[in-house]
């Protein structure tokens, strides 16, 4: 079931969504080559927890850290570690989920590491910007599908794949709400869109092709390639006119 919410929830979100949007912007100036992803994921523990959060994904049907960081070819899902650090040229993808005053908000954004290749600089583009595509589809009276679709056709016109085993997602007192969004589809099809809907819209994007494979530590989802992956999320607010990214500093 879709739930609707009202100004009240929407404001209650809006709050989990800026302390996502604060820990996403401090990141940008916190991340450098050297740091293990245990280091980072700390940093953001922190972050959330002064700024009165609760981080959503720790203990999250069993998940065991407080943000997902995926470098390179890792796709979603990549656990911290004392073992792992980022390193000169890698891509990093953060994704961040915070407890508000009973609401979620989820985000994600990949970085770079010093300078990296031209490749990894138009994968992190088009990924981005095929977000902003699919955002600019979120009205009353559109359909999912019109979101999905939008994405699709940005990330492929430029050569690159979505993924397609993981998607977007309603987001509210639950993290993970109805209805689901594929970052693939047809225009025109799926659920209505209505104003009160709130959204989480992630497209993930593989240099290569869009299959992925699971390690076996159950989370972390890689390229079946090994091509790059890039990653960025925001959650929304479907308003009477333009959407509101409220996930966004």
């Amino acid at each position: 079931m879709i739930i609707i919410k009202n100004a009240e929830e929407i404001n209650r979100i809006r709050k989990a969504c800026r302390i996502v949007a604060k820990v996403l912007e401090e990141l940008k100036f916190y991340l450098k080559e050297g740091l293990s992803t245990k280091n980072i994921e700390l940093f953001i523990e922190n972050l959330i927890e002064k700024m009165g959060g609760i981080p959503a994904f720790k203990g999250y049907r069993g998940y065991p850290a407080s943000a997902c960081i995926s470098i390179n070819s890792q796709v979603v899902h990549g656990i911290p570690s004392n073992k792992v650090f980022i390193k000169e040229g890698d891509i990093v993808s953060v994704d961040v989920g915070v407890i508000f005053d009973g609401f979620y908000g989820d985000a994600a954004y990949t970085y770079q590491i010093g300078k990296i290749s031209e490749e990894a600089k138009k994968l992190m583009k088009i990924t981005e910007e095929a977000l902003y595509e699919g955002i600019k589809k979120a009205k009353p009276g559109k359909r999912i599908g019109d979101i999905s679709y939008a994405i699709q056709r940005h990330v492929e016109t430029n050569g690159f794949s979505v993924v397609r085993a993981f998607v977007g997602h309603g987001i509210g007192r639950s993290l993970h709400e109805e209805p689901q969004i594929p970052n693939f589809g047809k225009e025109g099809t799926g659920p209505k869109l209505k104003k009160g809907m709130t959204l989480a819209i992630e497209p993930m994007v593989n240099a290569g092709t869009y299959e992925v494979v699971v390690l076996p530590d159950g989370w972390t989802a890689v390229t079946k390639d090994g091509s790059l992956s890039a990653h960025y999320e925001h959650t929304i607010a479907i308003t009477e006119d333009e959407p509101e990214i409220l996930t966004k500093i």
